[in-house]
C-alpha cells in the first residue's frame, strides 16, 4: 500500500511515550485540509493507548472504532486487540477494502498494522507510517542517538524535519504524550 496522505511517528522512552502526526489531508495533488487531528488516545480500563493513521479518514475512523471494540473484549491487551483487528479486517468482506495504516502503541509494545493482514511490531523504540515514515524515523533515530531523553520533544522536532522535507506533511503537528 502505498499510503501518500501524512506522516505518524511514535517514540518509546523508558514507560514514556509520544506519538504525533501532521494536520494535512490531501486528495491527489491538492491539499484540502490543514489541521487535520490523526492521533487519539485510547483509555480502557487496563491500559492508556495511543493511535495514529495514514490513509483515507473515513476508513481510518472506522477502524479505529473496531479497534475499540477489540479493546473493550479482550481487556485492553494490545496485542490481543491488535491481532483479532488485523484478522477481521483483512477477512470481513466491506473492511478488507478500507484504505489505512495503523500505528498503535502503548508503554511496552508498538504495532503497524494493515488490511493485508500485516501487524508488524518495530524492533525499536520508533514506530512510522505514512508518507514522510522515513523521515521521520530516521530524524527520531538520530534524536534518540543524540541523547534527546524527551519524546514528545524527538517526535515535535522529527515531525519538523519531515515537514520541511515530505509535501504531503505538514507543520500542523499534533502530539500525544503518556507519562
Amino acid at each position: 500500500m502505498n499510503v501518500r496522505s501524512t506522516t505518524i511517528l511514535g517514540v518509546r522512552l523508558k514507560k514514556k511515550i509520544a506519538l504525533g502526526g501532521d494536520g494535512q489531508i490531501t486528495f491527489g495533488d491538492m491539499v484540502l485540509k490543514q489541521k487535520a487531528v490523526k492521533v487519539r488516545k485510547f483509555d480502557s480500563e487496563k491500559n492508556e493507548i495511543l493511535g495514529g493513521f495514514a490513509g483515507a479518514a473515513a476508513d481510518a475512523l472506522t477502524l479505529f472504532s473496531k479497534f475499540e471494540e477489540k479493546l473493550q473484549e479482550y481487556n485492553g491487551q494490545l496485542q490481543r486487540s491488535v491481532v483479532e483487528l488485523a484478522k477481521e479486517w483483512r477477512t470481513d468482506k466491506y473492511l478488507r477494502n478500507l484504505d489505512a495504516l495503523l500505528a498503535l502503541m502503548d508503554r511496552r509494545q508498538s504495532y503497524l498494522v494493515s488490511g493485508d493482514g500485516n501487524v508488524v511490531e518495530p524492533d525499536g523504540p520508533v514506530i512510522a507510517v505514512g508518507s514522510g515514515a522515513g523521515y521521520a524515523q530516521a530524524a527520531a533515530s538520530a534524536f534518540l542517538s543524540c541523547k534527546v531523553t524527551s519524546p514528545k520533544e524527538i517526535v515535535q522536532r522529527s515531525l519538523e524535519i519531515t515537514a520541511d522535507i515530505c509535501i504531503y506533511t505538514n507543520h500542523q503537528i499534533t502530539i500525544l504524550e503518556l507519562k
